[in-house]
């Protein structure tokens, strides 16, 4: 079991980010794990520790990674980057949506070879589904998998009351997408691209969702670009078209509710819960509650009760996440 000194150490090098060192901690509660007749905590432990020090070097081999740009000027105010360190493998979706992200990852890790036969790897893409369920995690994984800074663009910057002024703020994003490649996410893009038509329809609202309709039509760059939505039946009918793939994304089923609350519980005997038990209170919950709800559990046992982890504390604060959604 590891012992509260080695989760702070681990949280310290997490902070700091020192990878080798975050690592190198977790192979120590390993080691002490197998001591103490955990086997199969171990086991995992060790599995994990040497699948991230793999990929780690996977990816520094295959691809540089792109300089990371700083917004400047009135782009600072449009969209923020960063360098995520998420990879697909960290997602826990169906094994269809996953086979069909790696295929996009591997266009764009391809695109050369892909040109000497005049074909271009897709580039854009619209996730819709509930809250929580990876949309903006799944963003993130593509530019960790291709080395490539995310760009996130903040609508409250974007959207103004003005005539005008929306679809030239659009473009100045489009534009950069030509000088600074990288993947660029629109979340609640429907904020944009409302279906037209609808009750309190205005002129600007039209305007705004054909300029940008325009340009991704227009856009010929090698960024790649994610829109993502909560409302699928807000959009418009004509977003769709400009999209070469569109992914829905789901609550979790039990069984990745499962692998989601497992793995971030790495640091405790997870064969010793009353899974029944834990599926039930996970039911209907999003990856991210899941994952809060680990993480609200972890702090408990760390703090109240020697690091030591059982069913009744995460179903507690699975149950407490479920709370929330019927306040």
């Amino acid at each position: 079991m590891a012992s509260a000194q080695q989760l702070i150490q681990m949280i310290r090098s997490h902070a700091a980010g020192d990878d080798d060192r975050f690592l190198s901690i977790a192979e120590e509660i390993a080691e002490d794990a197998a001591k103490a007749g955990k086997g199969r905590m171990a086991a995992d432990l060790n599995a994990i520790v040497g699948h991230l020090r793999t990929t780690k070097r996977t990816a520094a081999d295959r691809t540089a990674p792109v300089p990371l740009a700083a917004p400047r000027g009135e782009l600072a105010s449009l969209m923020r980057a960063v360098y995520p360190e998420r990879r697909l493998s960290d997602l826990v979706v169906g094994d269809d949506l996953d086979r069909r992200l790696r295929r996009v990852v591997r266009e764009n890790l391809e695109r050369e070879k892909l040109a000497e036969s005049s074909l271009t790897p897709r580039r854009k893409f619209l996730f819709s589904g509930p809250p929580g369920t990876g949309k903006s995690f799944t963003a993130a994984a593509i530019a960790g998998e291709l080395g490539l800074p995310l760009f996130t663009i903040r609508l409250d910057g974007v959207i103004t009351k003005f005539m005008g002024e929306t679809a030239a703020k659009l473009r100045l994003i489009f534009d950069s997408m030509h000088k600074a490649r990288g993947v660029y996410f629109f979340d609640e893009i429907d904020a944009l691209a409302t279906r037209r038509g609808r009750e309190h329809d205005i002129g600007e609202a039209r305007r705004m969702l054909t300029s940008l309709l325009m340009m991704l039509e227009d856009d010929e760059s090698n960024s790649i670009i994610v829109a993502a939505t909560n409302h699928r039946t807000l959009l418009d009918p004509a977003i769709f078209r400009r999209f070469h793939g569109v992914f829905t994304y789901a609550l979790p089923s039990p069984d990745e509710a499962r692998r989601v609350l497992r793995n971030h519980l790495l640091l405790f005997d997870r064969d010793s819960f009353d899974w029944s038990r834990v599926d039930a209170a996970a039911h209907n919950l999003s990856h991210a509650d899941l994952t809060a709800a680990a993480d609200d559990a972890a702090r408990d046992a760390v703090l109240d009760h020697g690091g030591e982890m059982d069913t009744m504390l995460l179903v507690s604060a699975l149950k407490e996440r479920s709370a929330q959604h019927r306040d």
